[in-house]
């Protein structure tokens, strides 16, 4: 998955191969079969080594003690060397009396025993144990948080957002109340393609559907820094071989950090705000869109965005006057709406200008009736943001 290129995926662990055939001639093998004839005889005639339990000339083969082996074991594992050496010294006349087998096993175990007690009790004289677990745990917490971008989820802040022009194999992610880059604003998958789109196709459908995306994850949008834009991680074609149908979207800065989050959704919001902002935020939207050729040069490109314009101011009037409001929002709320009414009326005007000398005479008009702060007034009475932000944002596939 990529922010601006595809990422890397992991290469696909590979076995070794297998040898096909017989194995070639050994130690242990002949021409005429896989066994060799010993002093004794071939396997499976009494007094030949190959036999399980025999020894060399018919008698019972020595076991080995239990305590001898599991004496080395604990010596070879750090955390256990005092109960190595415990049972080292418990083996050791056992294999005399019972003349047994590992005796030298048991005096591996009990010097390696010795050795690691030495080392764990020098350890904690010196603090050295105490520091090598605070880097363990550290480096279990860094392993936590870094991630493939596949992994990414909704409302988790991250540090690796940007452009890039490398490929994004993994992204750490950062408490919110933390510096990051971006924040995940959610995701969605790509259908209806049988073969890889090409990256031109998805950057399309990514920048649409994240702007929805991000958009509806941060609906008080004067909260969200001017600087942050819209970025997405997406398929690439290597991971698309792979199954990877998933475009994660993000608001993320290209430069620099931003700390704290700018989630405001149902999750986030009353009933209050996150009505008022359903019905107002509209009208942003489309304010942005405004053709950049003047009416001279595509009249009817300016007459339909003017319609959306009022269509928009109209949805915003009609959605706060039908909702039930109270306390501290309730009177500026309904300021809101009678400004709106005025403004209404002048970009329905705009809208059905008749040619571009028309239009420019309602133009002035129509912006000067709509209240350019949105209900700042109505916004600090709900509790949401009520300075707009310093510069308007911009938006960018990433």
């Amino acid at each position: 998955m990529e922010p601006t290129q595809p990422p890397q995926q992991p290469p696909s662990p590979q076995g070794a191969p297998q040898q096909q055939g017989w194995p070639a001639p050994g130690p242990y093998t002949s021409p005429g079969g896989p066994y060799a004839a010993g002093p004794y005889g071939p396997p499976g005639v009494p007094g030949a080594p190959g036999v399980p339990g025999i020894g060399p000339y018919g008698q019972p083969k020595r076991s080995t003690n239990g305590f001898a082996v599991a004496s080395l074991v604990s010596g070879i594992v750090c955390c256990l060397p005092p109960l190595g050496l415990i049972l080292g010294l418990i083996a050791l006349p056992q294999i005399k009396k019972k003349d047994q087998a590992g005796k030298g096993l048991a005096i591996a175990g009990v010097i390696l025993s010795v050795v690691s007690s030495l080392l764990l009790t020098l350890g904690l004289v010196t603090g050295g144990i105490g520091t090598a677990i605070d880097g363990f745990k550290a480096g279990v917490d860094e392993a936590s948080r870094t991630k493939s971008p596949f992994a990414l989820r909704k409302g988790q802040c991250f540090e690796g957002g940007g452009k890039e022009e490398v490929y994004a194999t993994d992204v750490e992610i950062i408490d919110c109340a933390q510096p990051h880059t971006g924040e995940v604003s959610g995701s969605f998958k790509l259908t209806g393609y049988e073969r890889w789109p090409g990256d031109k196709e998805i950057d399309g459908l990514a920048e649409k559907r994240c702007e929805t995306i991000n958009s509806e994850y941060a609906l008080d949008t004067w909260a969200v820094p001017a600087d942050l834009w819209i970025y997405f991680y997406k398929p690439t074609r290597e991971s698309w071989r792979l199954g990877d149908r998933t475009v994660t979207c993000a608001l993320a800065k290209e430069k620099g950090t931003v700390t704290g989050s700018v989630r405001s959704d149902t999750n986030t919001l009353t009933a209050d705000q996150e009505h008022f902002l359903e019905a107002v935020n509209p009208i942003e939207t489309v304010g942005y869109r405004e053709p950049e050729e003047d009416p001279d040069e595509d009249f009817e490109a300016n007459r339909a965005w003017a319609a959306e314009m009022r269509a928009a101011i109209e949805g915003a009037r009609v959605g706060l006057r039908e909702h039930n409001w109270s306390g501290t929002a309730k009177a500026p709320v309904e300021a809101l709406v009678k400004e709106l009414d005025a403004a209404s009326k002048q970009w329905r005007k705009l809208a059905g200008a008749a040619d571009a000398d028309a239009y420019w005479e309602t133009y002035e008009a129509a912006w000067d009736t709509l209240p350019h702060d949105l209900g700042a007034k109505a916004r600090a009475g709900l509790g949401l943001t009520d300075t707009p932000p310093a510069q308007e944002g911009a938006s960018s596939s990433a």
